[in-house]
């Protein structure tokens, strides 16, 4: 396994209170050494490959607590291994993939595949996600025990709400006999029934059924109150509305065991995006209005939020070229998430350290695995980082096999160009310094 010396690059890892020019040393895949102080480390063995750093940030891997492989079911959309090379591409270097797969994540032997197959193929580390619920069907949970042996870190029926209040009861009874969190995909089924894009004005103009903030809203402030009831660890997926911020935030000053995430597109437009019967800004939950956009930047800003995930949504052209109506729900996230983010930090909304704890130790926390952070002897996890660098979002350059993005087009500053998972270098876009 290749030894790395990383030299004299800006270090940021929130959890060891490290934000100063360092060297890291990676050897045998895990850290070997971290220090602070320009050449503070030398290495005289010609087999070590040297990284100069210099005027570049070095990061622990981000950890993307949400996203959607797609595989077993559904390779056209895109796989375990072209997803984690997108996702490697963006700095991540774990990766949390749903279970609304084909089919579902909602047993053991799905779980162990998709392990084993990242293990062959993947770029990156894949923890699962399992299901709640048999078949995301709702009405009998899933054997969650089962699958969290096998190597799920949470549970949630991601696409698909729990409507039975019983169901989501017991899930958060029996999650706290595996220390696991439940993921809520907060969306009241029958308010959003028909829904395809945020309902307001626009939707009428555009004269397209619209999901109403609320939604979302009544089913957090539902989930909170069986989170208060049972004792269970409840996380709120991709946060979308002020109401459902705000609904969190007392939570939390009640005392009650709540997370939050959300994505880069929830702070960083607004449902505008779908005007002119845009496919590409269709996505679950819809993208909302300026206020709402306002309101999720507060609730990083106080730490209502946790943690930024990309809910990375691949899809096939065929599924996006078509009636607004018929499109299918998601964007593909992975490769723009870390640009638009920074550009919270350029806003002033979060300082960069902040940001880069949203992305990396605070959803390794939230699911209790040991990532996020360069500590001596962890797994040998980096993302360097060149924070002038701009580009324009060109879809088709991506990766992934999904090119729907309601960002083509944008200048964005701040990019991944090297990225190493467990000491393999996995993203390379160093331009001849390794």
């Amino acid at each position: 396994m290749t030894e790395i010396l990383i030299k004299n690059g800006h270090i940021t890892d929130p959890l060891q209170g490290i934000d100063a020019v360092g060297c890291v040393l990676i050897t045998g895949g895990k850290i070997g050494k971290i220090s602070v102080g320009a050449d503070s480390i030398n290495v005289s063995n010609p087999a070590i490959s040297v990284v100069n750093a210099t005027e570049l940030f070095v990061f622990p891997g981000f950890v993307d607590m949400h996203t959607h492989l797609r595989e077993p079911g559904f390779e056209y959309k895109e796989t375990i291994r072209t997803g984690t090379l997108a996702a490697a591409k963006g700095g991540f270097t774990s990766v949390c993939s749903m279970p609304n797969t084909k089919p579902v994540n909602d047993n053991e032997t799905v779980t162990e595949f998709i392990v084993r197959k990242a293990m062959m193929e993947g770029y990156c580390d894949v923890f699962p996600i399992g299901a709640i619920t048999k078949g995301q069907e709702g009405k009998e949970l899933a054997e969650m025990g089962m699958m969290k042996t096998a190597g799920c870190v949470g549970f949630s029926d991601d696409g698909k709400p729990v409507v039975n209040s019983l169901i989501m009861r017991r899930a958060l009874e029996y999650s706290k006999v595996f220390s696991s969190p439940v993921i809520s995909h907060a969306e009241d089924a029958f308010l959003s029934e028909g829904g395809v894009m945020n309902e307001g004005y626009l939707s009428t103009i555009l004269g397209l059924r619209g999901i109403p903030a609320e939604a979302e809203i009544i089913m957090i402030k539902r989930d909170i109150d069986l989170a208060a009831l049972t004792g269970g660890r409840l996380h709120v997926a991709h946060v979308s509305t002020a109401g459902g911020v705000r609904a969190i935030r007392e939570a939390k000053k009640d005392g009650i065991k709540v997370t939050a995430e959300t994505c880069p597109h929830y702070f960083s437009i607004t449902e505008d995006a779908v005007n002119g019967y845009n496919t590409n800004g269709k996505v679950n939950p819809p993208l909302r209005t300026q206020k709402d956009v306002e309101a999720v930047r507060e609730g990083l800003n106080d730490d209502t939020i946790d943690a930024i995930a990309t809910d990375h949504a691949p899809h096939h052209r065929d599924d996006k070229m078509c009636e607004f109506d018929r499109a299918a729900f998601g964007i593909s996230g992975f490769e723009t998430a870390f640009s638009l983010s920074i550009r919270l930090v350029h806003d002033g909304v979060l300082t960069l350290s902040r940001l880069i704890r949203k992305m990396t130790c605070e959803p390794a926390a939230i699911l209790s695995i040991d990532k996020g952070t360069l500590r001596e002897g962890g797994d040998g996890d980096i993302v360097v980082v060149d924070m002038e660098a701009t580009f324009t979002v060109e879809s088709e350059r991506f990766l992934s096999k999904g090119k729907n993005t309601p960002f083509s087009g944008w200048q964005l500053k701040g990019q991944p160009v090297l990225t190493i998972n467990r000491g393999r270098v996995t993203y390379d876009n160093f331009t001849g310094r390794l």
